[in-house]
C-alpha cells in the first residue's frame, strides 16, 4: 500500500513538473513573436547556398544529423536552431536569401547570418562571397520594409519591440583577416592588435546602434569564443604543441573586455533596449577544461577531419573521414563545434547565470 501511495506521489510529482516545463515553454512561445539572427558560418543555415563563396556547408557530411545539408556548418543544429526550439519556436528561423522566405513567413523571423561574413567589411575577401554585418543589416532593413508593408508601422513596431535578435560576429575578423598566415603578415606589423579591435568595435557600435534604431529592442550579442583552441589554429600553429594558440585567445579577450562595456554603454544610452552580453567564451572554455565531465572523449580534433594533427588543415568535406560518434567530440570540424556542443552552449545561453550571460539569461530577457 505504501509502495503504490509513494507511486502515485512520485507520479503526480512528475506530472506536475512536465506541466510546469509545458507552461513555461507555452509562455515563452507566446512572448517570441519573431526571431531574427545575424552573423557568421556559427548561426548561418543557409544563406551562402545562394551567393558564389569557397564558404559553404550544403554538401555531405555536413548535416549528417540534421537530416540532409542544409548549409548549417555543423553535423546538425546551430546555437539559435537549439534556441529557437527552447523557446518553443515551431520551425527554425529560415535564411533570407531562399526563395521561400517571403510573405507571411518573414513575420516569424529570418535568419541573416553568413559564413565567412564579419564585423569589418573586407573580412573574409579570400572566400570571395559573404555577407558581412553592414549587408546583413541592409538585408533586415529590407524585411523590416515587407513587415510594415504587411501589417502596418504600429504593429511592425510592436512585432520587433517583442522579437529577439540574437548576433555572433567577429570570429572571422581574426581569423580570416587579421590572423591568417603569411598573408596579413605586414598588417600585423603596422597595425597593433589593440588598434585593430578598436576599429572592430567602433564599426560594431554603429551596426548595433542602426539594429535599434531599425526597431530591434532585445538583443543577445555573443562575445568571440577561444578561437585558439579550435583545430585549424592548432594546426597552423604547430609551436603552441598540446596547448591552445595563446594570441588568438588573447585576440579574443581584448575584443570580448571592449564588447562587454560597449554593451553596457549602449543598454544605458539606447532607450528602452535591453542588450544582452552573452559570454560564449567563458562557456566553451568550461567545456574544454572539464570536456569529460560533459560526456566528450576528444575536445581538440575534429570529427570531421582529412589532414591535420588536429585534423584541422582541410575544410570538412565529401572526402573527409567522420568520427563514429559525433557525441563524442567537441568540434565537428576545423572551425565549427558540434551538435552536441551547441546544445549545451544554447542550455547556458537560456537559463544560465551571470558567469555565462548578463544582465538576464534569455528565458529572463523573453520575460521581461
Amino acid at each position: 500500500m505504501v509502495f503504490i501511495l509513494d507511486r502515485q506521489i512520485f507520479g503526480g510529482i512528475v506530472a506536475a513538473i512536465l506541466t510546469a516545463s509545458f507552461l513555461v515553454g507555452l509562455s515563452l512561445a507566446q512572448n517570441v513573436p519573431a526571431s531574427f539572427v545575424f552573423g557568421d558560418s556559427l548561426f548561418d543555415v543557409g544563406n551562402n547556398n545562394y551567393i558564389v563563396s569557397l564558404s559553404k556547408a550544403n554538401y555531405v557530411p555536413n548535416g549528417m544529423d540534421f537530416g540532409i545539408p542544409t548549409g548549417r556548418f555543423t553535423n546538425g543544429r546551430t546555437i539559435v536552431d537549439i534556441i529557437g526550439q527552447e523557446l518553443g519556436l515551431k520551425e527554425f528561423t529560415p535564411p533570407y536569401l531562399a526563395p521561400t522566405t517571403s510573405g507571411s513567413v518573414v513575420l516569424k523571423g529570418v535568419n541573416y547570418a553568413s559564413g565567412g561574413g564579419g564585423i569589418l567589411n573586407h573580412t573574409g575577401k579570400l572566400f570571395g562571397g559573404r555577407i558581412n554585418m553592414d549587408a546583413q543589416l541592409d538585408n533586415f532593413a529590407n524585411s523590416r520594409q515587407d513587415i510594415i508593408s504587411s501589417i502596418g508601422h504600429p504593429a511592425a513596431q510592436k512585432l520587433l519591440g517583442k522579437a529577439i535578435f540574437s548576433i555572433t560576429i567577429g570570429s572571422n575578423d581574426f581569423l580570416n583577416n587579421y590572423l591568417i598566415p603569411v598573408i596579413s603578415a605586414v598588417e600585423q606589423q603596422l597595425v597593433t592588435p589593440e588598434a585593430f579591435v578598436g576599429t572592430m568595435i567602433s564599426r560594431f557600435r554603429l551596426q548595433l546602434t542602426r539594429l535599434y534604431h531599425l526597431g530591434a529592442r532585445k538583443i543577445i550579442v555573443a562575445n568571440i569564443g577561444p578561437i585558439g583552441c579550435i583545430p585549424f589554429q592548432r594546426d597552423v600553429n604547430p609551436i603552441a604543441g598540446d596547448n591552445c594558440v595563446s594570441l588568438s585567445n588573447q585576440l579574443a579577450q581584448l575584443f570580448n573586455t571592449k564588447l562587454k562595456s560597449l554593451i553596457e554603454d549602449l543598454s544605458t544610452d539606447l532607450l528602452e533596449s535591453k542588450f544582452v552580453y552573452a559570454d560564449v567564451y567563458h562557456i566553451v572554455e568550461d567545456i574544454l577544461q572539464n570536456y569529460i565531465s560533459y560526456g566528450f572523449e576528444n575536445a581538440n580534433h575534429s570529427c570531421c577531419y582529412v589532414s591535420g594533427r588536429f585534423g584541422g588543415l582541410i575544410p570538412c568535406g565529401p572526402l573527409s573521414k567522420v568520427c563514429e560518434d559525433r557525441s563524442k567530440y567537441v568540434f565537428w570540424d576545423p572551425y565549427h563545434p558540434s551538435d552536441a556542443t551547441n546544445v549545451i552552449v544554447a542550455r547556458r545561453l537560456m537559463d544560465g547565470d551571470s558567469n555565462d550571460i548578463t544582465p538576464m539569461n534569455i528565458t529572463q530577457l523573453v520575460l521581461s
